[in-house]
C-alpha cells in the first residue's frame, strides 16, 4: 500500500482496503507507523482505517467519530482494535471500547506509548514543562500548531500560549536528519530549548503484535 500524504491524513483520514480479518481503527497521525509495522511483520490479515488526525485539536469529537467507524465497519471484520490512547477524551474512548467489547491502546496519549508508558510516567516530573512533537506532528507543525493558534497572523501570542513551556521534545520514530532539523526549527519558532529522543515505535509495536 502506498504511503498516504500527510495533508489527507490530517483532514480526511484513510479508508480501509476491505481486506483482512482484523481492522485497526486509528488516528491519521499513526498511519505511517502502522503501515510500516504491517509491512515489516507481514501482517497482511490486518486492515487499516484512519480518522482525520486534526480531530486531536478537538478531542471531544473523537469518541463519536470512533463510534461511527466501529458501527460502519464491524460486520466486515472478525475483530476490531482501536489504535488510540485516551488522547484528551477524559476516559470517553475507554468507555466506548468497554461498551463495544473491543480493545484500545493503553496510555494517556501517543507521546506516552511511543516513549513507552512506563518510561513516560517515570519522566513525568522532569517533563512538566515540555511540549512534545512526533514525526507526524513535526511534518504537520503548521497545520496543527502554528495556523490553528493564529501564530502566523499574531506572533505576539506565542508567549501567551507557550510561556509556561521550557523545552520542545521531539520524540523521533525514525532516524531522519531532515525531520530532526525541522523539529529544531519548530523549537526555535516557539522560543523553546530543543531536545530529541529516539523512541522508535515504542509500545505501539508491542500492542499491535498482541493482536496479530
Amino acid at each position: 500500500m502506498a504511503q498516504p500524504d500527510d495533508d489527507t491524513l490530517t483532514e480526511t483520514g484513510l479508508a480501509p482496503q476491505g481486506r483482512g480479518r482484523v481492522l485497526l481503527i486509528a488516528c491519521g497521525a499513526l498511519a505511517r507507523e502502522i503501515l510500516a509495522l504491517k509491512a515489516l511483520n507481514g501482517w497482511d490479515h490486518m486492515d487499516l482505517a484512519c480518522l482525520p488526525a486534526i480531530l486531536h485539536n478537538h478531542p471531544e469529537k473523537i469518541p463519536a467519530a470512533a463510534r461511527a467507524a466501529i458501527e460502519k465497519h464491524r460486520e466486515n471484520y472478525d475483530r476490531l482494535f482501536l489504535v488510540y490512547a485516551d488522547c484528551g477524551t477524559g476516559g470517553a474512548l475507554e468507555r466506548l471500547c468497554a461498551e463495544e467489547g473491543i480493545d484500545m491502546i493503553p496510555g494517556p496519549h501517543c507521546y506516552s506509548f511511543f516513549t513507552g508508558n512506563a518510561a513516560f510516567a517515570e519522566r513525568a516530573e522532569d517533563d512538566l514543562t515540555a511540549f512534545f512533537l512526533t514525526d507526524f506532528l513535526t511534518r504537520q507543525f503548521d497545520a496543527f500548531v502554528w495556523h490553528p493558534l493564529g501564530l502566523d497572523r499574531h506572533p505576539d501570542l506565542r508567549d501567551m500560549y507557550f510561556g509556561h513551556y521550557t523545552k520542545l521534545v521531539y520524540l523521533a520514530q525514525t532516524d531522519d536528519p531532515a525531520l530532526s532539523a525541522k523539529a529544531e526549527t519548530c523549537a526555535a519558532r516557539l522560543g523553546l530549548a530543543y531536545e530529541r529522543r529516539f523512541t522508535g515505535y515504542g509500545d505501539l509495536a508491542a500492542e499491535l503484535a498482541k493482536r496479530a
